[in-house]
């Protein structure tokens, strides 16, 4: 609890991930990528019940090994490939409201963000419940990809500036303007505009910045060698919050 507010998080974790088959049981750094966020979710001083929205039994098994609940699994409709992430979270707030009361807030952690620390949770719900936002999420300051650096190609197969007018003048990083973009280490929200909006984005929500090195996502075979590297080497690296 937080100010006498209950908090549930949820983990979704679908098992046919197309892109990379069992990803979310593979390990990473001596632990399967699904443990990472419960281990997260376990730790937060705030968080009340940890469960886990998984279609995949074997999922489910290692969830519940490595300390998280699975109440139910995954009905088939809410784990298609097409199936919108709102679906899932609503059936696993009105379940868990059906079966343990009201909660009144939420809080969304992803395998595919294992850098998320119980600190930045913590952190994070501090700044929600000490503001007038409704909602909290994850963001990095956008660097070398800033738009002002990028071009297309056009149809003569030749560079064309994206967001300004010629390539001419240089543009010095500290000149522009400060970007930021949602990079998926955490959502938070109230439950009850959750439900209503069925998004963590609109006009009350706050941003939670992290360093570079936590916005790493695991989508493909390369980033678990990347974020394992990071997570071998933090001390060395001088990685900090």
């Amino acid at each position: 609890m937080i100010n006498q507010k209950k908090v549930l998080a949820i983990i979704p974790a679908r098992g046919g991930s197309k892109g990379l088959p069992g990803k979310n049981i593979r390990p990473l750094n001596g632990m399967p990528l699904v443990a990472w966020p419960i281990q997260t979710a376990l730790n937060s001083k705030y968080i009340d019940r940890v469960i886990v929205t998984t279609d995949d039994p074997e999922i489910a098994k290692i969830a519940q090994e490595y300390g998280a609940e699975v109440p139910f699994i995954r009905p088939a409709e809410f784990a298609k490939d097409t199936s919108p992430s709102s679906e899932a979270i609503i059936h696993a707030i009105q379940f868990c409201t059906e079966t343990d009361g009201t909660y009144d807030y939420t809080v969304l952690l992803e395998p595919t963000s294992p850098l998320t620390e119980s600190s930045d949770v913590d952190r994070a719900l501090e700044t929600l419940v000490s503001s007038k936002g409704l909602a909290i999420v994850g963001t990095c300051k956008v660097e070398a990809t800033h738009p002002v650096y990028c071009a297309t190609i056009g149809e003569d197969s030749l560079l064309k500036p994206f967001n300004r007018d010629n390539f001419a003048k240089p543009i010095r990083r500290q000149d522009v303007d400060e970007l930021f973009f949602f990079e998926g280490s955490l959502y938070i929200s109230e439950v009850k505009k959750y439900l209503e909006t069925q998004t963590f984005y609109h006009e009350l929500t706050l941003p939670y910045v992290v360093p570079a090195w936590k916005a790493l996502e695991i989508d493909t075979l390369l980033d678990f060698f990347k974020v394992e590297a990071v997570m071998k080497n933090k001390e060395l690296l001088n990685l900090i919050n």
